[in-house]
């Protein structure tokens, strides 16, 4: 306990470091929960530099400082965001590593001075400050930098007479490193350490908790081949990796070739009072190239409806050149977002056709039975076999990456095919059903199986790794409900608010605050998205709202005049 009690804060971690002859980062010396102190402490330091949570991790209760504009609003976020994560908002500041490599070492002890080490795991790829993909072993590392980690991981060890399974983690620059902490715990990533070594990491940690010595010698422990695991996650990459909650319509992992350790199942609720992650893919293979290759496989074969997953941006993080050569560095996600490539955006022509053309099949399962897709109270209107001519208004509105599309249908043609047209653009196709959630889509000479579900008023089309959530409406019962282009702000999903920002009355401008909002123990902000005049605010601080909910009214300046 008293050892986990050292390890467990930042500062006190870095103290140990520092006296087991590892190299820290420069920065503050002691942890404070006075925002002016830490503001202090900041501005005494070149920056950029890190704001960072005592008492815990997991990306929680961090913030980057590039400039001293905006440093309070920063200080206070990340203090609100640690106290909730761990119920203490102190703060370390620390130098900021641009474009380092986080490599960390896992280490086993018997308590009593004798330490080991189970080599080294990458974990560079990270958003949020906060790991997605996480290898065995590093490559690319220069031999004398491996072996420096790793000695100055067992050194420190040593010196604390470290007793069970941990993690010394280090920020690499260049044939550098610096000790970043301490897990004194089983890592989310360990995983990848037992398919490279064959070793059962957890079998290990409880032997030693019951009394236990080492169970093996440093020279017994050999990595073979290489491993990866990626993190399944409930956010929306599109939209800065926002947490996603909801219920779990429909769930499917791969089963061959791969290591999957979850807890979900189709049916349970994603709320906002836990992490984000919803499973683990790990995956082993002779070489690197072979593992990457097989990861993203089983990313494309898994199927999470209900909510927004982080898989299909995984994919294409695993097929980024700068992943694939390991040239990476823990900036390259917030690189690869400035470039436009963090998600889907709108779903595609032919995905909304398919969510349009698999919407009214649905509806005329409980409909009257006129035949084929020939009477749906939502359309108000009737199609008849032979008759060319489209809806006179949209039968539906769908959304999709923020865009609203109006859908007008034509009449089913004897071989089942129908005129889905989405805005201006225009797709015949024919939509079978297959088995389960999965259904035939032909388009031309084009043929796909998609899997797709509903939920509420949301279509999920998924293929090949990549899904999208399609809102669909009734174009009729939106405009006769007035819900059409109000200038609502409604919460992104479940959560706390946190702070409004706005009163009734006041003019704001697009990208301001209107409020906060807490949720997966994250913080963020509801923006206003054009200029007008907040005419009604609905929330309060404290408040637990549900997804959708409306937060403000802002009126556009034209039709406030």
């Amino acid at each position: 306990p008293e050892v986990i009690e050292r390890l467990g804060d930042k500062a006190s971690a870095k103290r140990e470091a520092r006296a087991a002859g590892v190299a820290v980062l420069g920065g503050s010396e002691l942890p404070s929960r006075d925002a002016a102190e830490v503001a202090a402490t900041v501005r005494g330091l070149p920056l950029p530099v890190i704001l960072k949570a005592a008492a815990g991790g997991g990306g929680k209760g961090m913030r980057v400082v590039q400039q001293l504009d905006g440093l309070m609003e920063a200080i206070e976020s990340a203090m609100r965001e640690a106290k909730s994560s761990f119920g203490d908002a102190a703060l370390i500041v620390e130098a900021f590593v641009e474009r380092g490599r986080h490599i960390e070492v896992q280490i086993v002890g018997d308590g009593h001075g004798e330490v080991i080490h189970l080599f080294e795991r990458e974990c560079t790829l990270q958003r949020r400050h906060q790991k997605v993909i996480e290898e065995a072993p590093a490559v690319n590392l220069a031999p004398a930098l491996r072996e420096a980690m790793l000695g100055d991981a067992v050194r420190l060890g040593q010196r604390l007479r470290y007793r069970g399974v941990g993690t010394v983690e280090f920020i690499v620059q260049g044939d550098r490193h610096h000790f970043l902490e301490v897990n004194p715990r089983l890592q989310v990533e360990h995983p990848v350490t037992e398919e490279v070594t064959g070793l059962d990491v957890v079998e290990i940690m409880l032997r030693i908790a019951a009394g236990e010595g080492l169970p093996l010698r440093q020279s017994e422990v050999q990595v073979r081949g290489h491993a990866i695991e990626a993190r399944v996650c409930a956010e929306d990459a599109a939209q800065n990796f926002l947490p996603s909650t909801g219920e779990l319509i429909a769930v499917r992992f791969p089963t061959s070739g791969v290591r999957v350790e979850s807890g979900v199942r189709a049916g349970m609720v994603v709320t906002p009072y836990y992490d984000s992650m919803l499973a683990k893919l790990i995956v082993h293979a002779p070489t690197r190239e072979a593992a990457l290759d097989r990861l993203s496989g089983a990313l494309g074969e898994t199927q999470v409806h209900g909510v927004e997953t982080n898989c299909a941006f995984l994919q294409r993080l695993l097929a980024l050149p700068a992943t694939r050569d390991a040239s990476f560095h823990t900036r390259l996600i917030d690189e690869v977002l400035a470039e436009g490539g963090q998600g889907t955006g709108s779903a595609p022509l032919e995905r909304l056709a398919a969510a349009a053309a698999w919407w009214l099949l649905d509806a005329r399962r409980s409909s009257k039975p006129f035949g084929a897709w020939s009477a749906l109270d939502v359309t108000g209107w009737q199609m008849h076999a032979g008759d060319d001519r489209l809806t006179p208004v949209p039968a539906l509105l769908l959304r999709s990456g923020g865009t609203t599309h109006e859908a007008r249908f034509g009449a089913v043609s004897p071989e089942s095919e129908v005129t889905v047209q989405i805005g201006t653009e225009r797709v015949r196709l024919a939509l079978t059903a297959s088995a389960g959630s999965d259904w035939r889509l032909r388009i031309g000479d084009c043929h796909e199986v998609l899997t797709i579900v509903r939920s509420d008023d949301t279509v999920f089309v998924q293929s090949g790794g990549t899904a999208h959530a399609i809102g669909v409406t009734s174009y009729l019962s939106q405009v006769a409900t007035g819900r059409q282009a109000s200038g609502q702000l409604r919460t992104p999903m479940m959560g706390m608010i946190l702070k409004t920002h706005v009163e009734v009355g006041v003019r704001v401008r697009a990208g301001d605050v209107v409020a906060t909002m807490e949720s997966m123990k994250m913080e963020m902000r509801i923006n206003a998205d054009h200029d007008g005049v907040v005419r009604s605010l609905s929330v309060q601080p404290g408040q637990m709202v549900e997804r959708g909910l409306v937060v403000a009214v802002v009126e556009s300046e034209g039709a406030a005049e």
